[in-house]
């Protein structure tokens, strides 16, 4: 088993590199990714750098893989950065050079597709973040969320502990990103009730290993990137979450009942929920649908615990994955959960 290594942190002034490994949509959506170029360089005072692929829809496998080895393989570029996730990044996987990308050890920040390319750089010895992609948080119409930027800021710049904080508020919709008015105002929100615990009677403490739960789907079925030997999961922290595809309740359901079938589920000391996206231009839920969908979900999480980790330490609603506002997760970084605390602590 290779334990991963926290690669070095970019400054201030440093050579970031911009990739689309899953799908090319700076080059149809532009508001929203050079929004978010905008702020990188304007908020973070790091220089974007575009690869071939980037803008391009439909770019092949072999080209997405190409950007990834350029990107790291560049001794100038300090971090790596999704514009966005995608459908089809699994493909990718089959055309990366594992010996150039584990000699050439950078921060890679996406979420949603991307991943796989989080679960690849765990199995390569790299520690990974979970979040922060360029058309979403750092393209957020108006401003990015505080908590996000205050979080993304914190992993790109910082290494050591942060302690991670409930959203006080949440944003369930949007406008579209074709529409110029969307980036005139700021996406509506709702009061948002804390984080929800079980078995909060100890403090844990492991390495973190999840993601989207759909893409973990694939993952294993795929037989991509698991680890061969369930052992290596042993006390570790998992964190879990849901797309804007919203998975109904007995899907995430089936999906976790399967990772406790081959032996997964039950290796981990504690789970982390991410508050789910609970409205699409597909599915407009009402409020008091959105709501009856997250209660869905998280008794669907709580069935496939008490059928294969009664036990686990979890905490629902955590601001991570397809939500906002969001928070970076170390991938394979240290992550503390304190129960009787009430408190989350990641090290970036």
């Amino acid at each position: 088993m290779i334990l991963p290594v926290y690669p070095p942190k970019p400054r201030p002034g440093d050579r970031v590199a911009v990739i689309s490994p899953g799908a090319g949509l700076p080059g149809i959506l532009p508001l929203p990714y050079e929004l978010g170029l905008e702020r990188l360089e304007k908020e973070f005072g790091l220089v974007p750098v575009e690869y071939a692929s980037t803008r391009k829809m439909g770019s092949t496998p072999r080209e997405r893989a190409d950007d990834i080895h350029a990107a790291f393989a560049d001794p100038e570029i300090k971090a790596v950065i999704a514009s966005i996730g995608g459908d089809d990044q699994i493909t990718v996987l089959p055309f990366l050079d594992r010996e150039l990308i584990r000699a050439n050890p950078k921060p890679f920040f996406g979420y949603s597709d991307n991943t796989n390319l989080l679960a690849y750089l765990w199995n390569t010895g790299i520690v990974g973040y979970h979040g922060g992609s360029v058309m979403v948080e750092l393209g957020r119409p108006v401003a990015m969320n505080p908590l996000t930027a205050d979080s993304l800021r914190a992993a790109l710049f910082t290494s050591g502990p942060y302690e991670l904080r409930p959203a006080e508020r949440f944003t369930t919709g949007g406008g579209r990103w074709e529409n110029p008015a969307t980036f005139t105002r700021e996406p509506e929100s709702l009061p948002a009730d804390g984080w929800s615990w079980l078995n909060a009677d100890r403090v844990v403490e492991g390495r973190s290993w999840g993601g989207n739960v759909e893409i973990l789907a694939w993952l294993l079925m795929a037989d991509r990137e698991i680890a061969r030997d369930p052992s290596a999961y042993d006390g570790a922290v998992l964190f879990l979450e849901t797309s804007e595809e919203m998975p109904s309740g007995e899907e995430v359901f089936r999906i976790l009942r399967n990772m406790g079938e081959r032996g997964l589920l039950q290796r981990f000391s504690a789970l982390l929920v991410g508050r789910p996206k609970t409205w699409s231009f597909e599915q407009p839920l009402s409020p008091e649908d959105s709501a009856r969908y997250a209660a869905g979900q998280r008794a669907a999480v709580g069935r496939a615990l008490a059928a294969y980790a009664p036990d686990m330490l979890t905490v629902f609603d955590v601001a991570l994955g397809h939500t906002d506002p969001q928070q970076v997760i170390p991938y394979g970084g240290t992550v503390r959960v304190d129960g009787p605390g009430r408190r989350i602590t990641v090290t970036y």
